[in-house]
């Protein structure tokens, strides 16, 4: 299928889907953090949502960073050594039994709409990042039903979390912003949807 003109919201939330794609595949570099901590403000939302201050807050977190200091976070918290203190892998956050394996399932769902894994893809499908990058694919390609089901099945559950251990860390700094970013924007995804 090809990519249609977005409204601006939903080009919006593909943006943002990006972003958060990037920032949890790998630490930003020092480009994206200054590109990130100068971007512009978000107007303010509904009460109870919180994304505007989540946006300000992630800003000025990048923009005070330092781009080794990050690395280093990213690293100690969602690499580690032996075990991540923090693991960014849905299938670690979703429900499993023996008939119900999130990865099978999330490959599946995505074979049906016919994507498929990079061949030098690093990160298995079920990767925070894969998850968001997917949603990205499906709000420019313009569709819904897809969106909603993919997102109510697979990155409304593993986002809220995964934020949540994120926000439980210790060890966190700018990565603290991003996951309370993250975990607004879904928050009101789930409420735009429900609205639909």
């Amino acid at each position: 299928m090809s990519e249609v003109e977005l409204p601006p919201e939903d080009a919006a939330r593909a943006n943002f889907y990006a972003l958060l794609a990037r920032l949890f595949y790998a630490p930003p570099d020092r480009e994206l953090l200054q590109a990130l901590g100068g971007a512009e403000e978000i107007a303010a939302d509904s009460p109870g949502y919180g994304l505007s201050s989540a946006w300000r807050d992630l800003k000025s977190a990048a923009g005070q960073a330092d781009a080794d200091a990050v690395r280093d976070e990213y690293d100690s918290v969602f690499v580690g050594t032996g075990k991540a203190e923090v693991t960014l892998y849905a299938g670690a956050y979703l429900s499993r039994t023996a008939l119900d394996l999130p990865l099978v399932e999330i490959r599946r769902f995505l074979a049906a709409q016919g994507l498929e894994r990079k061949g030098n893809a690093q990160e298995p499908e079920d990767h925070v990042s894969a998850l968001c990058d997917a949603m990205r694919h499906f709000i420019l390609r313009s569709e819904p039903d897809v969106q909603r089901e993919f997102f109510e099945r697979f990155v409304e559950p593993a986002a809220s979390r995964l934020c949540d251990a994120v926000i439980r860390c210790e060890h966190v700094n700018f990565y603290l912003h991003a996951a309370r970013f993250l975990k607004c924007f879904v928050e009101l995804e789930h409420t735009a949807f429900d609205m639909d």
